[in-house]
């Protein structure tokens, strides 16, 4: 009895209150029945569903039909979504619209392929905003519908850039600066990351000057557009950088005037192939004003072993030495140029071990490259 009294009481504190439940009858009712499993409830029905992943399904389809009208092959098509799986649930009507304007503009199936692997979300992005105008203003500045193609390939971000805030006022930038409509189109297809990167104030103009590149000097947009895109601080490093070797800031900056490409080099290249020219070349620092070149070379594959090799034929006593200005002339050659004129020069018997011991000396770089983690790069921009 007690043990009935107890299960009835579980059940009335399980049950709710109510002013119908005033009492509990005396008859035990199965356990079963006190059991309750607690339970999820969908708010679509089995046919919503349903219909629901149809949808889904015939989205998909007309996404890749739609690619297939554009032109896209099936194995274009499948890189495509492999890259932007998000496409396959792209509204058709959007997605047409922006593939149309894409067709007028000349972008071919397989450059299209090409966007998308690069910039999956390409796309995505609002194309269409603002094009006739954005079209008819790039139209203007590149001059033809065949050179614009030619720029959004390469930089498919003049299509999303925002025209009236990004950019015109770059483009007038330069303009104000004394760069030449040729010229400035020259960079914009050379450089992708010239609209969004570009910057200028005193400090940079200043060091415009400093180069003394006039504005009709070749050189003049090579200058400014490097300096525009690059920030202060690097600059400001990659000039400490030098100073280190013996070099005044006036040489320097003198030095960024004919040969500005050494500002895309990073400090720690520069500073690497810089000890490498005045303690294993004995060279003075100077000969890299006069041959910028040597600062290019990769260290590793071109530098070392030719030097290394140069000290093995004077080992073996050959005629043919190379030191002095020989060696920086050694150094700028081709690989294939080298060989000839280095190497197999020598009576066979020393050309072949030359050429044992150079293969040997650059097998150890190529080692370490093998060894190194391949990593993805995506879009330059």
């Amino acid at each position: 009895m007690k043990s009935t009294f107890g299960s009835l009481l579980k059940l009335r504190i399980l049950l709710p209150t109510s002013p119908n439940f005033l009492f509990l009858p005396k008859i035990l009712l199965p356990t079963t029945w006190f059991i309750f499993t607690p339970a999820t409830y969908s708010t679509v029905c089995h046919t919503q569903e349903d219909s629901v992943g149809e949808d889904i399904e015939d989205q998909s389809k007309t996404s890749m039909q739609i690619m297939k009208q554009f032109g896209c092959t099936d194995t274009e098509i499948s890189n495509i979504f492999n890259r932007g799986p998000f496409l396959l649930k792209a509204d058709a009507n959007q997605l047409q619209s922006k593939l149309e304007r894409l067709t007028w503009l000349g972008i071919s199936a397989p450059e299209l392929a090409k966007i998308i692997n690069d910039r999956p979300r390409f796309l995505t992005c609002r194309v269409n905003h603002c094009f006739d105008e954005r079209v008819e203003f790039l139209m203007t500045l590149f001059g033809s519908k065949e050179v614009l193609a030619k720029a959004i390939l390469r930089n498919p971000s003049f299509l999303t850039h925002d025209l009236h805030k990004k950019i015109k006022p770059v483009i007038a930038l330069y303009e104000g600066i004394g760069l030449s409509m040729p010229d400035l189109i020259q960079m914009l297809l050379s450089r992708p990351t010239l609209i969004p990167r570009t910057s200028f104030n005193e400090e940079k103009m200043e060091y415009i000057g400093k180069t003394g590149v006039p504005n009709d000097s070749r050189m003049f947009k090579y200058v400014v557009t490097i300096i525009g895109i690059s920030r202060l601080e690097t600059i400001r490093q990659k000039v400490a950088n030098l100073e280190k070797f013996g070099f005044s800031e006036d040489e320097v900056f003198l030095f960024f005037g004919k040969s500005p490409f050494v500002l895309t080099l990073s400090v720690d290249k520069v500073q690497r192939n810089m000890t490498f020219i005045l303690g294993e070349m004995k060279l003075p620092a100077t000969t890299v004003l006069e041959h910028p070149s040597l600062l290019f070379k990769n260290l590793e594959d071109v530098l070392k072993p030719r030097v290394l090799l140069a000290r093995k034929v004077q080992e073996m006593g050959l005629d043919l030495q190379i030191n002095g200005p020989m060696m920086v002339r050694a150094m700028r050659m081709t690989e294939r140029r080298f060989l000839k004129v280095f190497v197999n020069c020598h009576p066979k018997d020393a050309a072949d071990e030359l050429m044992e011991y150079y293969k040997n000396v650059k097998g150890v770089k190529r080692l370490a490259e093998a060894s190194k983690k391949n990593f993805q790069k995506g879009f330059p921009f």
